[in-house]
């Protein structure tokens, strides 16, 4: 038998994170439907603060998180270099502040950033070749701005993302590490965050951090004391 605490654990994933859904329809929605990146949880909810409406998105792989960008930057630019499935995304990620771009793997690829002189608040690495598109990136990042590099704790059998971490703090960037449960797996990984000395993103809030999913905090006085009596 579980104890009611513990189903009252297991209910907030379920409803607060829809974290069953998205691994039984695998696909990366929050509870409300709305797409999500395939980051970690603690992740996503920390990205979510900041006020996006000014800032240009470069994104290398194309998914839910390229709505999620649209949604909140003035534009995004994603690029993918699977035909397939950049034939399924043109199709189903229709947004007017999102650009889906093909380039075909290789250097094309990470080259892609580099075909304007233009500059970017936030590059995301979520595709191929993430050493190769984290030196890339590291030319178009506007001062002040961020590089996330997905799934970062692959760094403890994999040469490119060593490569890939080494090379992004070798720029002097401030990594910081979202370790945590994400949308359509049963199991932790890692986003990494590579914030520019000089990071001034402005929250949406009047405070940081907001109360996340599932927060005690969020709570009135009233509801948290209800809370401490049904757990006692």
């Amino acid at each position: 038998m579980y104890s009611e605490k513990f189903l009252k654990f297991i209910q907030m994933w379920e409803e607060d994170f829809a974290i069953a859904k998205t691994i039984d329809e695998k696909v990366c929605i929050d509870r409300d439907g709305n797409p999500i990146p395939w980051y970690t949880y603690p992740a996503i909810e920390y990205l979510s603060q900041f006020d996006y409406s000014s800032k240009s998105v470069f994104e290398f792989g194309v998914g839910n998180s390229s709505l999620f960008w649209a949604e909140r930057a003035q534009k995004v630019t994603s690029v993918e270099d699977n035909l397939k499935w950049f034939e399924k995304w043109q199709n189903e990620l229709k947004h007017p502040h999102l650009s889906v771009i093909w380039r075909d793997e290789g250097e094309i690829y990470e080259n892609a950033i580099l075909e304007t002189e233009e500059k970017y608040d936030v590059i995301i690495i979520d595709g191929k070749r993430r050493f190769q598109c984290a030196e890339t990136a590291l030319k178009r990042l506007n001062k002040g701005g961020m590089i996330i590099l997905d799934d970062s704790d692959r760094i403890n059998t994999s040469v490119e993302y060593q490569k890939a971490v080494t090379i992004l703090k070798s720029a002097d960037l401030l990594q910081v590490d979202f370790y945590g449960f994400c949308p359509m797996n049963n199991y932790t990984k890692t986003t990494s965050v590579f914030f520019d000395r000089t990071f001034d993103f402005q929250s949406k809030f009047d405070v940081q951090p907001i109360n996340g999913l599932g927060n005690l905090w969020s709570l009135s006085r009233r509801e948290r004391k209800k809370l401490y009596s049904e757990q006692k």
